[in-house]
């Protein structure tokens, strides 16, 4: 006969473990997932919104990067694998014009906690995240 006594506290113990540790990081690294969501979404409102509010093509240019700076900032973002695009409707108007429409999308990759670099690409390790916003410019934009 087989002595068992105290061996359910060691037992439990070790099954605690080994389910708590991919739970934490999973709880972990859906919060930078969606830390990095919410910032990309942030930081294409809040371009978009600089942009149609801005007295001039020029003016709206330096403000959009500051405004971008900022928020990649404030969120943790790399700023160096974040990517603006910016489109304005209709199609061959430039950016921004009276009337138009501007839509503004920020993508950027979230780097998974803890996972090393696979053969040197950091994409393998990464996923990526994008915000998008639209804006409509004002029909009395650029007249004073």
């Amino acid at each position: 006969m087989i002595d068992d006594e105290g061996s359910a506290a060691l037992e439990f113990i070790t099954m605690g473990v080994i389910l708590l540790v991919p739970l934490v990081y999973l709880i972990i690294a859906l919060g930078a997932i969606q830390e990095q969501t919410l910032g990309v979404g942030a930081a294409a409102r809040h371009v978009a919104r600089t942009i149609v509010r801005a007295p001039d093509a020029a003016t709206a240019a330096a403000r959009s990067e500051l405004v971008l700076a900022d928020v990649t900032d404030q969120y943790g973002i790399d700023e160096e694998s974040t990517e603006v695009s910016v489109a304005c409707v209709p199609v061959g108007t430039e950016w921004p014009s009276a009337g138009a429409v501007v839509t503004v999308t920020v993508t950027t990759s979230v780097s998974l906690p803890l996972m090393p670099a696979v053969f040197g690409s950091d994409s393998a390790a990464a996923i990526r995240v994008e915000g998008s916003a639209v804006q409509k410019v004002s029909r009395l934009w650029g007249t004073g």
